[in-house]
């Protein structure tokens, strides 16, 4: 019996020892991959933690170079006069580093004032774990306006104004304005150049059309003295990048053709129709703008010359096909008061964005007589010193007959000038030269995209952002 016993003793033994063994390394294992397991969502915890905190630092790179372009605008990169990226330390509030951003600046191209500033941010801890964020910002040009003029303004019944308007002086509205109308007078003194007899106290705005609920004044002034117009700059640029024509005969004819070229001519002689302007003594004067005779010069390719140059009076006419700006002005500047006459259409081939025509003119910008009956013009208009104007055209005024008054005018850009730019004439209320219908529609394409070397006005603007 005792061996018996002995023997059941030994045998329970030897059966629970590799049961617990095998227990306990489960127990083991699963508490082991446990740990695991909590590690590792201790550690996606942070990265993902990182992640957030990557975006936040991605976002201060952003917000540095923005900061950086307010006060440097032109410098695209970050002071350095080197090629980037470029590395930054981002700091908490005692100065210790949490982590870094990295930034790429693409800067501008031809034609636009959009900069495009990529940031990539990363931690301390988890560098590999980084963030990337596009962010587009630029400065709006003068062409956000459909009209910007110095001085007071009449819009007469049947125009249309499609876009905003603003005056440093006062604003006759008796038209139509689908935009904001804005003066920056809250009153003023109505004279003959807004339609008042005798000299009278009106509002900023004021007038029988628009939609009132669109008129603002006063509002600040836009200072045209505060525009830049590097016309030193801009002549160097079309001798090294453009074209550049010199003061040689009485100007020159500029011919855009759809296929994307333009032909130049040199105009050796001109003739001229009597043309009224209430500026001028005597108010009827000899306005030479037919041309009668031209020399060939060449023929070019528009997208070769983001800008051309005279000095000397220009013609230009045709259909664009491609972005450039055309300037005239003669040096010195203080004694010199250059022209552009428009005698013919002046057309975009296509109408996408990819086309573009500044027309800037040291004194003013003339429509011609002998213009067709709907005409128009596609492009961002400037008269520097003068106006943009149509002569009057009528037998009074020694230039009788069809010639007088077209059937409608169109433009599809922006008409700003420092002086009262105008085309109708009234006689006893009825009209007597001018356009029976006017059009003005604002460029949307413009505003951050404008004709090469086309001023640009105040400061950047967030345009977008993502995350790549």
């Amino acid at each position: 019996m005792r061996e018996l016993h002995f023997s059941f003793f030994k045998f329970q033994k030897g059966s629970i020892t590799p049961a617990l063994l095998i227990i306990t390394g489960a127990f083991l294992t699963v508490i082991y991959g446990l740990l695991i397991l909590l590690a590792l969502q201790v550690d996606y915890s942070n990265r993902q933690l990182a992640s957030e905190q990557a975006l936040n630092i991605a976002e201060a790179g952003v917000n540095y170079y923005r900061w950086h372009l307010a006060h440097d605008p032109n410098d695209f990169q970050d002071g350095t006069g080197q090629p980037g990226p470029y590395i930054h330390q981002y700091t908490d509030p005692e100065g210790g580093v949490v982590g870094t951003y990295s930034l790429e600046i693409i800067p501008p191209q031809s034609g636009s004032s959009i900069v495009t500033i990529r940031s990539t941010g990363s931690t301390q801890r988890y560098p590999n774990v980084r963030r990337t964020i596009e962010a587009q910002y630029g400065i709006p040009s003068l062409t956000r306006f459909s009209f910007l003029q110095n001085s007071s303004a009449w819009y007469g019944t049947n125009i249309t104004v499609n876009g905003d308007v603003h005056s440093n002086g006062g604003i006759r509205m008796d038209g139509i304005n689908t935009a904001r109308v804005t003066s920056a007078r809250e009153t003023y003194i109505c004279g003959s150049e807004t339609g008042c007899s005798t000299p009278t106290q009106r509002p900023g705005v004021w007038g029988s059309g628009g939609d009132r609920n669109l008129w603002e004044f006063p509002v600040p002034l836009v200072d045209f003295n505060s525009i830049s117009f590097d016309f030193a700059a801009m002549r160097d640029s079309a001798q090294q990048n453009g074209l550049y024509l010199n003061n040689s005969g009485l100007g020159y004819r500029l011919i855009f053709n759809s296929n994307g070229t333009v032909n130049v001519r040199r105009v050796t002689s001109t003739s001229w129709y009597n043309g009224y302007d209430p500026n001028d003594n005597p108010v009827c004067q000899r306005r030479y703008q037919v041309i009668t005779g031209q020399n060939n010069i060449g023929t070019y390719n528009v997208r070769d010359l983001p800008i051309i140059f005279a000095e000397n009076y220009l013609w230009v006419e045709g259909t664009i096909n491609g972005r450039t700006t055309v300037v005239a002005a003669r040096f010195p500047l203080s004694t010199n008061f250059i022209d552009i006459w428009i005698p013919n259409n002046l057309v975009y081939a296509s109408y996408d964005g990819s086309n573009a025509l500044g027309l800037i003119a040291q004194d003013s910008i003339y429509f011609g007589r002998d213009i067709p009956e709907n005409f128009q013009v596609d492009a961002a208009l400037l008269a520097q010193g003068g106006r943009i104007m149509r002569h009057g055209y009528y037998s009074s005024c020694g230039s009788a007959g069809s010639h007088n008054i077209k059937d409608s005018l169109t433009i599809n850009g922006s008409v700003m000038s420092y002086e009262k730019s105008y085309w109708n004439y009234l006689m006893g209320g009825n009209l007597v030269s001018g356009f029976i219908t006017r059009t003005i529609n604002y460029d949307g394409n413009l505003l951050f995209g404008p004709p090469p070397y086309f001023p640009t006005s105040g400061e950047y603007q967030f345009l977008n952002w993502k995350e790549i």
